[in-house]
């Protein structure tokens, strides 16, 4: 019986070699074909920052994603996407993946940053101009970290960094049998953003005495500024500044409310757009008044103008002046005052002037008091940062546990109560140093300062994701409105022709990590199924010689006598 089925195998498969194929690789196709890719998880990126300001381009000029993913300890990154996680971060490791042409690069943070180290995250907000210093073709991304993302970035990392300790044949096992991750984003390229208004709102209080009163100008910027526009919460820088602002327009309403408490100033209260871009929304506000209208209070007596920047904590405030006031003048009367209340009212508290000259040779302004002292306005920047270099100005590391309630209060009330020394002139009518205006049902409220710090940190506010229609502009404007005057908006869009600013979009997405093999997976699987063709195909032509052997082996051996 083995014999004639023997013979009828050989004359079947030597006769037909194509039949070979025709009952085998249907069977090797089905057992063998890939199954359809698998997204092993799917998470939300946030690109980092690409603008243009004054014709000078910056950050990441690409958006687009498809590429293997590698840690940074892999020896080849070209053409990968290269995943980092916070807390291993370098300038050093950031240039060695663009230096090898990286398809991407994905940065992990933390969920909460405020669980980070100190020294990490200063570290990281140092880093933050120096990755948007220079442009990169290369799409940079930013996740929060999350279990599965975790374990993706740990498998990975697990498989970069046996590439480079392991023999050559441990490494082609590794990476054979290795699971990879295919990094896609779902967006398309980015493309600049046409028509888009960056908008700033004002309200005032007016005094009592005539017509031709001088008027103090109150100024915060309030959209925030960092390496991402999504992750830039601003919470001391500006959302501080804002703070201060709107309580100190709730604070003089009140006062303002009543003829005989009215002071002969005017109150002129601006809460401007496009701070972080070099102040467009102040550049715009100012050409407005004093060079296309007849009538504005910025044309009349201008007594000075204080920029309120980065109140939230620290133990100091800085006056920051582009020119030293001169004795006599309103100015210098705000300086007086605000030593007085310092000294009187707080004294473990370091009150000092800053002057620093406008450098008109440098791309932006350093303070935004500046763009008012360019147009020959009496103007200071007051914040508790000694240099308008800090980093805290401009990082997404800036979130809602760096403003400290007390210390924000606290400043809130020394200027207020300088402010009321300098419109009610209480210096000049003999008012002790220690006099305090705003106390019991006058006083400043920690719960309003709260709510509204609460508020501006709840969502990002950059400059490219506020449009004229956004709640942050209509909550502003409704804050305003409670208490001020003509509360009227402003817009500011770039010329078509010469344009200042330039945003562009997909700057938020969505990635999926796909679990796949390596291509040289596919190479080896390839390899054993041709060796099991080749010789189940030897086998068969040759099945009357092996069927012998296997007989021969299989037969008991005879016993010798």
């Amino acid at each position: 019986m083995f014999e004639e089925a023997s013979e009828v195998f050989e004359n079947m498969f030597k006769s037909s070699f194509p039949l070979t194929f025709i009952v085998f690789l249907p069977a090797v196709l089905i057992l063998v074909s890939p199954l359809p890719a698998e997204a092993a998880h799917e998470f939300t990126v946030y690109r980092m920052q690409q603008y243009d300001l004054q014709g000078q381009p910056y950050g990441t000029r690409n958006a687009i994603l498809n590429t293997e993913a590698r840690t940074v300890e892999a020896e080849v990154l070209s053409r990968r996407c290269v995943i980092m996680r916070l807390v291993d971060f370098s300038y050093e490791k950031y240039q060695k993946a663009l230096r090898q042409s990286a398809g991407a690069v994905v940065i992990v943070l933390p969920q909460n940053m405020s669980t980070m180290p100190q020294d990490i995250v200063q570290q990281f907000m140092e880093l933050e101009p120096e990755l948007l210093a220079t442009e990169t073709i290369v799409p940079v991304y930013f996740a929060l970290e999350d279990d599965e993302l975790l374990s993706i970035y740990k498998q990975t990392h697990t498989s970069s960094s046996s590439q480079g300790s392991a023999s050559a044949a441990e490494v082609l096992l590794h990476t054979a049998t290795a699971n990879g991750f295919q990094m896609v984003t779902s967006g398309a390229q980015s493309k600049a953003v046409s028509d888009w208004a960056i908008t700033s709102l004002e309200g005032r209080l007016t005094g009592e005495g005539g017509e031709d009163l001088p008027t103090i100008v109150l100024v915060a910027h309030y959209d925030s500024f960092g390496v991402a526009p999504w992750l830039s919460y601003g919470a001391d820088s500006n959302g501080s500044g804002v703070s201060v602002l709107l309580e100190l327009a709730r604070l003089f309403s009140r006062l303002y409310n009543y003829k005989r408490t009215r002071a002969g100033y005017n109150l002129l209260f601006f809460v401007s757009g496009g701070g972080k871009f070099n102040y467009q929304g102040t550049k715009r506000w100012l050409e407005d008044n004093l060079d296309h209208t007849d009538s504005s209070l910025l044309q009349d007596n201008v007594a000075f103008v204080l920029c309120l920047d980065t109140l939230g904590s620290g133990d100091s405030l800085h006056l920051h002046v582009s020119k030293p006031p001169k004795e006599g003048s309103p100015q210098h009367a705000l300086l007086r005052e605000l030593e007085t209340v310092v000294s009187a009212q707080s004294s473990d508290l370091k009150f000092s002037m800053v002057h620093k000259k406008i450098n008109l040779a440098d791309d932006t302004l350093a303070w935004e008091h500046e763009r008012f002292g360019i147009r020959r306005l009496p103007a200071f920047t007051l914040s508790h940062l000694e240099s308008h270099r800090a980093a805290l100005r401009s990082s997404i590391m800036d979130v809602r546990p760096h403003v400290e309630l007390k210390k924000l209060s606290r400043n809130t009330k020394i200027i207020a109560e300088a402010l009321a020394r300098v419109i009610y002139n209480l210096t000049e009518k003999g008012a002790p140093a220690d006099l305090q205006i705003f106390t019991d049902q006058m006083q400043v409220q920690e719960d309003q300062l709260s709510s509204l710090v609460d508020w501006l940190t709840a969502q990002p506010r950059a400059a490219q994701l506020v449009d004229k229609d956004s709640s942050v502009v209509s909550t502003l404007e409704y804050h305003l409105g409670r208490y001020l005057k003509d509360v009227k908006k402003h817009y500011v869009k770039a010329d078509k022709r010469d344009p200042e600013f330039v945003f562009y979009d997909q700057l938020k997405q969505t990635m999926n990590a796909y679990r796949v093999k390596p291509a040289i997976f596919d190479l080896l699987l390839a390899v054993c199924i041709a060796a099991y063709l080749g010789v189940l195909y030897l086998a068969v032509q040759h099945f009357g010689v092996l069927y012998s052997v296997l007989r021969r082996a299989a037969q008991p051996k005879s016993k010798q006598h």
